[in-house]
């Protein structure tokens, strides 16, 4: 299943980055807590590899993709339910910043089925939720 949303950020695009990687998320999204199982100084270098614990679900991410501070490609597998990629791209538009989440996901099981057609019909207010959720970091 795809999903695409997005909302905009009044930073620049170097700083707009910085949220969406494994460190960054720590300071808006709350109780994110990334492991690394091998010390990384940069934790958006592909390959790297964390690990979360959001909501009760372990979580194994893997940085595939980056093209500067434009855009980052996680897979991520939530064992036993769903399995998929998260690809954020950020654009600038004068001093703000379009910032477009793609998930796509495939269920695991068949509760793996529920939660996703849940997350999806979710997906919407989540982008917004996470709009908030920066600007309240930011002030």
């Amino acid at each position: 299943m795809r999903l695409d949303g997005g909302f905009t950020l009044r930073l620049a695009v170097a700083e707009a980055f910085q949220l969406f990687t494994a460190r960054g998320e720590r300071d808006w999204v709350e109780g994110w807590e990334p492991v690394f199982p091998e010390a990384v100084a940069d934790d958006a270098a592909v390959g790297t590899v964390f690990l979360t614990d959001h909501g009760g679900q372990p979580v194994t991410w893997v940085v595939v993709d980056r093209e500067g501070d434009r855009r980052i490609r996680y897979a991520r597998v939530a064992a036993g339910r769903d399995a998929g990629t998260v690809d954020v791209r950020l654009t600038p538009v004068d001093s703000l910043t379009e910032v477009t989440v793609t998930y796509e996901l495939t269920a695991l099981t068949p509760e793996g089925g529920e939660w996703l057609r849940k997350f999806a019909a979710d997906y919407p207010d989540m982008m917004s939720s996470w709009e908030s959720a920066i600007a309240k970091s930011l002030s």
